[in-house]
């Protein structure tokens, strides 16, 4: 049997993926993040399907499911919030289930940062602006981050940020990104991107933490720090300019 690692996306019942519905419809078992996951995608799995919320679980209790299941000859979903490529981790749980010989596979969901660009209806990367994107965090009260992931190292770049699992801290970051982006960097929040209850703010790094406090966001948000937020002036690109050459077969 399989365990189907599915992200469930970023909120939005229905951004799940055709794909992810299907196998969920499949799955006799199904472990879900109650807290973060909607619990109408509930409603997809089959009918007498054993749902185990993991808000309460740790590591050791959620491979216990798994390979639980696995030896009842029971497909598994396990719906993670977002994609499981970020964030999520499912490389814990992987490694686990190595150990333990139990396959499985991954069906990738919409993440929150493209949710996040959709209710801002920006395209994160612009001809000329900005072509690169990092997806990033801090850390607080979470796992240490590696050394030369810090902010003051990836502001240097200039790129689009993309901050996970921070808002709470928006003090601290714009005062360690301003030196790199400077206050009229144009900055925003999306917090419950794709949810009835979502909120976005736009601004600059010089008044977006005021925003936060004034709008009382305090989790599920992802702040996001760059230049292209805010583009117009900028060149066409080039994948449908009348100047690139094109070959018909």
């Amino acid at each position: 049997m399989t365990v189907y690692f599915i992200g469930a996306g970023p909120g939005a019942a229905d951004l799940i993926t055709v794909r992810g519905a299907r196998t969920l419809a499949a799955c006799q078992v199904c472990l879900y993040a109650g807290s973060l996951v909607p619990r109408e995608l509930l409603a997809e799995c089959p009918p007498g399907a054993r749902l185990v919320d993991t808000a309460q679980l740790d590591l050791d209790a959620i491979t216990e499911e798994l390979v639980r299941a696995d030896g009842e000859g029971l497909d598994v979903a396990r719906l993670h919030s977002g994609d499981p490529s970020v964030f999520s981790a499912v490389a814990e749980q992987m490694r686990r289930l190595d150990a333990a010989g139990v396959p499985y596979e991954v069906v990738p969901g919409v993440p929150a940062f493209a949710a996040a660009a959709a209710a801002l209806k920006r395209e994160l990367t612009v001809p000329t602006v900005g072509q690169t994107v990092v997806l990033t965090r801090v850390a607080r009260q979470a796992t240490p981050m590696p050394e030369g992931e810090d902010l003051a190292t990836l502001g240097r770049s200039g790129a689009l940020l993309v901050l996970h699992l921070a808002v709470r801290y928006v003090d601290e970051l714009v005062a360690e990104l301003v030196p790199h982006y400077g206050g009229d960097c144009p900055a925003a929040v999306v917090a419950f991107a794709s949810r009835p209850e979502e909120v976005v703010l736009r601004g600059t790094l010089a008044d977006i933490a005021e925003q936060v406090r004034t709008a009382g966001i305090s989790k599920t948000a992802v702040i996001l720090v760059g230049r292209t937020l805010a583009a117009s002036h900028f060149r066409d690109s080039h994948l449908y300019s009348a100047e690139r050459e094109r070959h018909v077969c």
